[in-house]
């Protein structure tokens, strides 16, 4: 690890260690990627090291084209597959014809509806028959986050969760992805730190919290998807 310093080398071997364990103990494992930087990261380190572990990703069907973009370059700079999970088209049809296309500006309950609709009943397809299951969240992201632990039990998706990257800092990510020349979403360069879908995204300016620009016009303590939160 020269191309990087002893702090981000000794998280880098933290993280190559929770890897290990989960190749050798949770077979059929796979990495929940929506392609933002520290999904990247994760990518890039399983490529790496635990190349057993499988990775997919959700297609809302509202994404930026940017992010179609970067599946494209990672598809081809790995050389690996990344499954992909699609909503249910008559779930998305009657949604849209009774609530319109972009109800989720109305209210937290019909955002969280599309995302439901959208994000979670899709991830409950593609975890379906894993033993564990990976994310790229980290402690700094949000409030809601703030006590991530490395592993946990999944309650809701009953299996264990493991977030390899909590403890790690916004620069630990990007001085990865610099020293080893991962590839990114490349909104991350017009100043969109988190990334979902297109409605639903907004650059941040500076003293913003970095999850600011997700379903930005939500109260903070309201601002997950369904995906990861505790039951």
């Amino acid at each position: 690890m020269t191309n990087i310093n002893q702090v981000l080398a000794d998280k880098v071997e933290a993280v190559k260690q929770v890897l290990a364990d989960i190749d050798a103990n949770y077979k059929s494992a796979t990495l929940a990627s929506s392609y933002g930087a520290e999904d990247m990261v994760l990518m890039d380190l399983i490529a790496k090291f635990a190349p057993d572990i499988e990775i997919f990703t959700l297609d809302t069907g509202r994404l930026p084209k940017e992010t179609y973009e970067i599946m494209q370059q990672a598809k081809a700079h790995y050389k690996r597959e990344v499954s992909v999970y699609f909503p249910d088209a008559n779930d998305v049809e009657t949604y849209v014809t009774q609530q319109g296309p972009n109800a989720f500006y109305d209210s937290v309950e019909l955002r969280k509806q599309c995302c439901a609709i959208r994000k979670v009943a899709p991830l409950q397809r593609a975890l379906a028959g894993k033993k564990a299951w990976l994310t790229g969240m980290r402690r700094q992201q949000a409030v809601t986050r703030s006590e991530l632990p490395v592993s946990e039990w999944d309650k809701t998706f009953e299996l264990q969760k493991f977030s390899p990257l909590t403890d790690w800092s916004n620069g630990d990510v990007w001085a990865y992805i610099k020293a080893f020349d991962v590839p990114y979403n490349k909104l991350h360069d017009q100043g969109v730190v988190s990334i979902g879908c297109a409605p639903c995204t907004r650059a941040i300016t500076a003293g913003e919290d970095i999850r600011a620009g997700r379903w930005w016009w939500e109260n903070p303590e309201n601002k997950e998807c369904g995906l990861h939160v505790k039951s």
